[in-house]
This record gives structure tokens, sequence and C-alpha cells, in this order.
């Protein structure tokens, strides 16, 4: 994982030992199911470097046509990794990510359909009570797929009536 330092507001050009410094962490492409190195050498070669760059680049169908495009990744499979990524955004679902897929939730939209109560008792009964996220974070992050899903699912496309 990379990380990016950066002062805190209002500590420029005091000493080094008084600034308070952020670190944001970000995934590299490595984290995300099924990527392969191949992938990664395409997207990198397309700067795109970690999980919220690929995020932001995936978003709309028409940047995941033009990657692919670029790339020669399907838009399926960027689709696939968009959802990976925006799932990553939910604050503290990192850590529980095999045990959420493993019951079948790989997107926001799944994510938010869950009932709060139903999957802590599913996470409680994969990963025992102890190592367990509490009852209110899994609530929590089913109110955040609502805010952070921003992926563009793909239209369908309505079946066309054969005139004979």
């Amino acid at each position: 994982m990379g990380a990016a330092a950066r002062e805190a507001p209002g500590d420029e050009g005091k000493p080094s030992g008084f600034s308070l410094i952020f670190i944001q962490m970000y995934r590299t492409l490595e984290y995300l199911r099924g990527i392969t190195s191949d992938d990664c050498r395409r997207l990198r070669s397309r700067g795109i470097e970690h999980t919220n760059q690929l995020l932001h680049r995936t978003s709309l169908a028409i940047d995941r046509e033009r990657l692919s495009k670029r790339t020669g990744i399907s838009t399926d499979r960027l689709l696939e990794f968009a959802h990976q990524c925006t799932l990553l955004e939910v604050s503290g679902v990192d850590r529980f990510l095999p045990v959420v897929r493993r019951l079948g939730i790989d997107s926001m939209k799944t994510l938010r359909a869950q009932d709060a109560a139903e999957l802590h008792a599913k996470i409680v009964e994969a990963v025992g009570l102890a190592g367990a996220p509490s009852r209110s974070d899994v609530q929590y992050w089913i109110s955040q797929a609502t805010a952070l899903d921003i992926v563009e699912e793909p239209e369908e496309t309505a079946a066309r009536r054969v005139i004979t």
C-alpha cells in the first residue's frame, strides 16, 4: 500500500516536529479480487496506480468503455473492479470484505439492500462474536452504501421485436 503524507492546514512553515501529519492510505490494484498482474500493468500504463483512481476512472459507463478500448480489459471486468473499489470506500468494511463477499455482497446496491440485523448476525456466525463488527457498524456501512454509490450501472437493452 502506498501512503501520501501532508502537513495539517495552518502548519506550513513550522518545524517538522511540530506539524501534524495526515496519512491517507491507498490500496494498490493488487488488493482487488480477481485482478491479474497483466490487468495491473495495463491500468498502470494509463496512470491508474491505486483503487481510488480506478474507481474514479470507471464510475461512468462511457469512461469504462474508453478505458476498455485503451487497456483491452472488458467493460464488464472494469465494472466488477469498480464495484469492489466502492466497497473499499465504506469506512470499516475493508477488514470484513472477504466475509461480506462470501455472503454475496459484491456492490453498493447489494449492501444497501441488506437488513443490518440480519447481516450482522451472518457476520457473527461466520467470524464469531469477538471478531465481528458491532451492529451499529453494520448499520453505518449500509447508510454509507447509499451516499457513496457513484458507479453508473449499464443500461438494460430492451429486446427488439422482429417484424415478419
